[in-house]
């Protein structure tokens, strides 16, 4: 009876979850079910078994919400298999090698990430700061390693310089309509073609693939168009149906 008993109470002991084993990174971020856009871009850039490692590792994770403020078309770009080295780069930005609780990372101004650029630490009455990011929830605890929860991506200064080049190219071609409408409308056809192609060429010099892949393919296939026609009437109208796409997405 007494070793009944006491397989029972074992048995209910393993069952609970404190006693049992904690879960890894990457599990413990797949059962809080938010950080979804995190595993999947993990499982994209081939860092799955590294945060499956035993570490310990110290990341700091975005949230789907936090993946939702970049530009849709970069995180479709970076989810691409020519941008893997891209998105494992941002990744590794997150990840610190050692557990780094919120107590001592208070102490600290910076921290080297496995990406092996510095992230700056800030505090303040409002808690901890990740360069720009907020940490929302601090020191979840793994099986190798802590998760803190930020409410922003953090982006190495090379790619952040890259997606900024998004709203610069929006800023050319609203400048190009609003210049190039009354043009049209005098009847200056061909300078309006003119400065119109111009500008998507500077489109075009200004994306990247990653910032904005989707209106660099807009802005060339607009401009191989417009170079196969001879009337400017034509061109123009060509050039500014590809700019509405572009402002439109």
């Amino acid at each position: 009876m007494k070793k009944l008993i006491s397989l029972l109470l074992s048995a209910a002991l393993l069952g609970n979850p404190l006693f049992a084993a904690k879960k890894d990174i990457v599990d413990t971020a797949a059962s809080a079910g938010s950080f979804k856009t995190l595993i999947a871009a993990a499982q994209a850039a081939g860092l799955v078994d590294t945060l499956k490692s035993e570490g310990p590792l110290t990341v700091f994770a975005p949230t789907d919400e936090a993946f939702a403020k970049l530009p849709k078309s970069a995180l479709e770009s970076l989810l691409k298999p020519e941008n893997k080295e891209t998105l494992a780069s941002i990744l590794k930005y997150h990840v610190v090698s050692g557990k780094v609780s919120a107590k001592k990372a208070a102490k600290l101004n910076s921290a080297k990430t496995v990406n092996g650029e510095d992230v700056s630490i800030t505090k303040s009455e409002a808690g901890l700061k990740i360069n720009e990011s907020n940490v929302v929830k601090a020191n979840i605890k793994t099986s190798n390693g802590i998760i803190h929860v930020i409410d922003a991506v953090l982006l190495p200064d090379a790619i952040k310089k890259s997606l900024s080049k998004t709203s610069d190219t929006d800023q050319i071609i609203m400048h190009a309509i609003h210049q190039g409408v009354p043009l049209f409308n005098r009847g200056h056809h061909d300078l309006t073609a003119k400065m119109y192609m111009n500008a998507g060429m500077k489109v075009l010099h200004n994306t990247t693939s990653l910032s904005c892949d989707m209106t660099r393919k807009t802005i060339h296939s607009a401009l191989q168009k417009a170079s196969s026609h001879h009337c400017p009437t034509t061109q123009a109208w060509i050039m500014r149906r590809a700019f509405d796409q572009v402002l439109s997405n």
